[in-house]
Parts: structure tokens; sequence; C-alpha cells
């Protein structure tokens, strides 16, 4: 026999019920958070003058750290090691900048020509240049433009007073200097006394942690990076002597330094080397034989060498590390560009111990 079919009930659906006071709550923490970010960027935008040379300080600090740490390992006081290491950092960039000096006042008397070269071969180029210009115009004529120019209009003030600008500048050296040796002296005293603040043992284990992963991680990246752009400008170097082009030592150290800016360091070192080759070749072909032996070299520094040196495990997101390039250099310009990485790795460090359940402490 069939059983007699029983009929369910009709579901009914109750409104959803929202928590107004939850919802205004996380409202306002985001609007906080929001307002927070807005006040940062103005803050390191209005005070570049003193933030920028010191934030430049402490990361060039994170990199010497470990240095002053093996001297002290070996008896050495806290305040010698720090001096011997800044010594030596401004030895060689001191040194650095008497071997440039040289090569680089000749370029600068080589302008001149290099620009009238460069005129001369876009004069070769105005054919197709002008056929450019011609399709502008009747594009502009269908979208119903007006094709009026814009007229740019010089000042006539290009150069500032160097009475100005040298006594900011020379400030700005004496702080960065003096906040180098003072953070490697005192940096030791700076992580105990920011550990003696936590209240709780879990705090003063992710603080300590914190501390530990920013320094390895900014230190081994940057001596990495150094020991890696040194090779890559001396290969740079030997590639454009072997083609022939002037000075190249001098290329060679400004492709290192450069090198230190990712994405944006290669593209200037190739227009400069762009340059270069219009005052040593004779036709636009020639021209470009040095920036393409340059990325030649920087091709094979950055698909192959830096991954293998650095390691996969430090590798970025590209795109994060172009967000921080083009905030830090909208910041701080090429110092910006500079410690835009680092800033990058400390954020990463950082978030990797405030986030709930990652490597936490037994009990």
């Amino acid at each position: 026999m069939k059983k007699p079919e029983t009929k369910l009930p009709p579901i009914s659906r109750l409104p959803l019920k929202v928590d107004v006071d939850l919802l205004l709550g996380r409202s306002a923490n985001i609007a906080i958070i929001g307002v927070g970010i807005v006040g940062l960027v103005f803050a390191l935008h209005a005070g570049a003058f003193i933030l920028m040379p010191v934030a430049l300080a402490v990361t060039v600090g994170l990199m010497l750290g470990p240095v002053a740490t093996r001297l002290e390992r070996r008896g050495v006081p806290s305040w010698a090691s720090s001096a011997l290491v800044f010594l030596l950092f401004v030895t060689g960039l001191c040194l650095l900048a008497l071997a440039l000096t040289g090569p680089l006042s000749f370029w600068a008397g080589e302008l001149p020509r290099i620009w009238n070269r460069l005129q001369v071969h876009l004069a070769e180029l105005s054919g197709p240049i002008k056929a450019l210009r011609n399709l502008q115009d009747e594009m502009g004529s269908l979208m119903g433009g007006s094709g009026t120019a814009v007229r740019v209009e010089e000042d006539g003030t290009g150069v500032e007073d160097v009475a100005v600008l040298a006594p900011a500048l020379v400030a700005q050296i004496l702080l960065f200097g003096a906040s180098l040796y003072f953070f490697v002296a005192t940096r030791n005293n700076i992580r105990d006394t920011l550990l003696r603040i936590c209240v709780n043992r879990r705090l003063r284990w992710r603080v300590a942690h914190i501390f530990r992963d920013v320094e390895m991680l900014v230190s081994r990246y940057l001596l990495s990076i150094t020991a890696i752009n040194i090779c890559l400008g001396i290969a740079v170097a030997l590639v454009l002597w072997l083609v022939g082009v002037p000075s190249p030592l001098l290329w060679g150290a400004l492709a290192g330094l450069l090198n230190f800016v990712i994405y944006i360091g290669p593209a200037v070192m190739a227009v400069i080397l762009f340059a270069v080759g219009l005052s040593v070749g004779e036709t636009i072909s020639q021209s470009l034989v040095p920036p393409l032996a340059y990325l030649s070299v920087n091709f094979v520094e950055a698909q192959f060498v830096t991954p293998m040196v650095v390691g996969r495990t430090m590798t970025l997101n590209p795109f994060l590390v172009l967000l921080a390039l083009a905030f830090w250099i909208w910041i701080w310009g090429p110092i910006g560009g500079f410690i835009a990485i680092p800033a990058l790795l400390i954020f990463f460090a950082i978030a990797r111990n405030i986030l709930p359940g990652v490597n936490e402490p037994a009990g």
C-alpha cells in the first residue's frame, strides 16, 4: 500500500537583520584607516627635507648592520664598529665620486655635439614624422578638434640660485651622515627599548621577530643587490669596451648605480647610452649598438643572475614592486626609488608577523 503523502509546511524566509551598530563601527574604522593613510602620505611629502635623509640612513644602516655586528662579536665596541663601518662607507663613496669626476666632465662638454647629432638624425626621419603629424591633424579634424597648437612659454629662470640650494643640500648630507652613524651605533638599544615596552610575552615575541626579519630581509637584499650591481657594472664596462664605446668604466659604474632602481634605472641607462651612441655612431643603427649591448647584459642579470642569488623566497610580486616604485618616486624622487624595495620588504616583514596564526609561539 502506498503511504499517504505528507505535505511539508511552507518555508518562510525571515528578513535579514542588519546590525547597524556593527556596520557603523566597521565603517568608522575604515574611515579612520583611510584618513590615517592620507595623513601619512601628506606627512611624508611635507617632511621630505628631514624624513628623506633619515629614511635613507636607516635603509643603509640596515644593510651595514650585519657588518657592524660581526665586528662587535670580535670584541670591538659598538661606537667603534659603527664609526669604522661609517668611514668605510664614506670612503667608498668618495673614491667612486673621484673616479667619475673626470669622465663626467668630458661628457658634459660633449652634450652640445650630441644634441647636434640628434638633430641631424631627426632630420633624416622628417618624412615619417611629417606623415605622422598629418595623420594626427586629420584625426583631430575628424574628432572635431580645433587644430590649435599648444604653445609652451619658457620662463627664462631655469637655473636656480646655488646660494639657496647649497646650504639645504649640505644640511641634508650632514643629517644623513649623523643618522647613519647613530642608527648603526644604537640599533641594539632601540630594539631592547621597544621590547621592554611590550606588555606581554606574545607581543614581545612578535616585535622581536619583526626586528629579526627586517634586518635579515633588508640587509640580505641590499648586500646581494650591491654585489650583483658591481658585477653588472664590470660586465657592462667590458661589453662597451669591446664594441668601442669611449669611457666604458664610467658607463659601467653608472649602470651599477642606476640598477638599484629596478625597471626605471635600466630604462634611463638605455636612453643615456643611446645619447652616447649618437656621439660615436654615424647612423641610427650604429647609435643603437651601445644601448642594445647594455640591455643584453641587463637581461641576463635580471632573468638569471638576480633570481639565483637573491632567491625565489625574496621574489616579490612585480605589480607590488611597480606600485612601490611609483609611490616612493612620486613622494621623494630618486631617493624614494632606492628605498622603495627595502620599504616593501619592511612592510612584508611586519605584516607576516602581525597576522594572526602565523608563526605564533606555543602557549
